[in-house]
């Protein structure tokens, strides 16, 4: 169907020629960004599973160390325990432009530099095990920080995977195509008008011979 929405004039073809230059150019830009992209996106994959088994991990031990001292202290006492933190903590974000994606980088920081802050009670009546469980889930929370970090950037290199691969797709598949269809169109248009051109002066060529050949005074 090339050829059918577009005027065979060679202007017209120098303008499809300029496009199909351009789309090509393009073309092989939008895939040097989706190679790169999926690049970053499996290096990231990687970062993310290992941040994801140090964080199970680092929840399992906490957790087991807050079973073990929900079984040695009384639900009321732990309760109490734990019902006025004396640590807060403040969450920071910035951005980082990954292939034209911005991502996003976490931060925190505490009230204080304590290391002593976490635990909101004193240590006579409470368990050594809710020492442990609290200590741990301090140590764990700087990989969950890491870890939603990296789950959100691959969120979005995947959503930018997706629109260049729709893009290339586009201009491989459809853009460029009709372009050469066009190209190939009006060519063979003005090839034909040319041929057409040169048999009508062949014509009228033979004519004028043939009338002053045959003239008479």
């Amino acid at each position: 169907m090339a050829g059918t929405a577009v005027t065979p004039t060679r202007m017209v073809l120098n303008q499809l020629k300029g496009r199909l230059k351009t789309a090509r150019r393009g073309h092989k830009l939008l895939k040097d960004k989706r190679d790169e992209l999926m690049r970053q996106f499996l290096d990231v994959i990687k970062q993310n599973k290992e941040l994801r088994e140090r964080v199970e991990q680092g929840l399992t031990d906490a957790f087991a160390s807050m079973q073990v001292a929900s079984s040695l202290m009384s639900p009321e006492m732990l309760e109490q325990s734990l019902l006025y933190p004396r640590q807060s903590v403040e969450l920071g974000i910035k951005y980082k432009n990954i292939m034209s994606v911005n991502v996003p980088v976490y931060s925190f920081s505490t009230k204080n530099n304590d290391p002593s802050e976490i635990y909101p009670y004193g240590f006579a009546q409470t368990s050594g095990e809710l020492d442990d469980a609290l200590g741990k889930m301090a140590d764990v929370f700087q990989d969950m920080l890491e870890l939603a970090q990296v789950e959100k950037t691959m969120q979005l290199l995947a959503e930018e995977i997706e629109k260049t691969r729709r893009r290339v797709n586009a201009l491989e598949y459809i853009m460029i195509p009709e372009l050469e269809g066009n190209i190939k169109y009006i060519s063979m248009k003005l090839e034909e008008n040319e041929n057409a051109t040169k048999v009508r002066l062949l014509k009228v060529k033979e004519m004028v011979l043939q009338d002053a050949h045959n003239y008479k005074q």
